[in-house]
């Protein structure tokens, strides 16, 4: 009988070897344990432990609420699922700006803590500095540009950015300065398609898109878009590929009249 292989493990130089070849890179949102091991097994590339947990998980309107502690417990839960996948954990808001010394404690935290493989932080040139003193301790970083929801109260809407020419330029520039910094790959969230082929064109890292087009290296959406637990959210951007909310409330809905009227338990299901 053949040995099992070991799935191939997904590492920042492996994404690397992906935009070199041409081969898109997916990536997707995971938060938890069950989630994450049925995002590992299906052969995702990348589970972003993005502070969007504090949308879908924890309920609130902004990413701004959620702590380092909810994060390294997200982290945590998602490294114990996979055996393939790189997880990225976002730095949440006020763990990193304009403070690089706070920047690396929390980034060594999320490390030492979950088991991370790396960090991902928003912003350009304003965090140079920070993404430099993260790396002198040889911790990967994930940049974000474009649409920077940690910032959404400075931009008042979440509405495509970098559409005016002065913007876009800024945005080029930001993502020349986190190439050379050393980031290992830049996340380009709502942006014009063509801006976001232009970055991928000039930066030798990956671009990772989210309502960035079809020219940049790969994908992420956030897990309860896509599969439909979250139904309210309909940007152009999302495609839905099941409705898990809907299923969901059949199923319980079944559970409760069979409970009701006494179908469950049958002797079957019973000791």
């Amino acid at each position: 009988m053949a040995e099992k292989k070991e799935p191939r493990k997904i590492t920042t130089h492996t994404l690397q070897e992906m935009k070199r070849a041409g081969e898109k890179i997916a990536m997707l949102t995971g938060y938890d344990f069950s989630m994450a091991r049925a995002l590992d097994d299906s052969g995702i590339d990348v589970i972003l432990v993005g502070d969007s947990a504090s949308n879908v998980m924890a309920g609130y309107e902004t990413t701004l609420p959620i702590t380092l502690d909810q994060m390294i417990y997200h982290a945590s839960s998602v490294i114990r699922a996979i055996k393939r996948a790189l997880v990225v954990v976002d730095l949440p808001f006020g763990t990193y700006q304009g403070n690089s010394k706070e920047a690396l404690n929390s980034s060594i935290r999320i490390m030492k803590e979950s088991g991370a493989h790396g960090v991902k932080l928003e912003g350009g040139i304003e965090v140079e500095d920070s993404i430099k003193r993260i790396l002198s301790a040889g911790i990967p970083v994930m940049g974000h540009l474009g649409l920077t929801p940690q910032s959404i109260y400075k931009f008042g809407t979440y509405t495509v950015r970098a559409k005016e020419e002065e913007e876009a330029q800024k945005l080029l520039s930001d993502a020349e300065v986190l190439e050379r910094a050393g980031c290992f790959s830049i996340v380009l969230e709502k942006i014009p398609a063509n801006l976001a082929g232009e970055v991928t064109k000039r930066v030798s890292i990956p671009t990772i898109g989210i309502g960035a087009g079809g020219k940049v290296d790969g994908q992420v959406l956030v897990l309860h878009d896509m599969l439909g637990l979250t139904y309210e959210f309909h940007p152009r951007f999302l495609r839905r590929y099941a409705n898990f909310y809907t299923e969901m409330k059949d199923a319980v809905g079944k559970y409760i009249a069979d409970v009701k009227s006494s179908d469950f338990p049958n002797e079957k299901e019973q000791y």
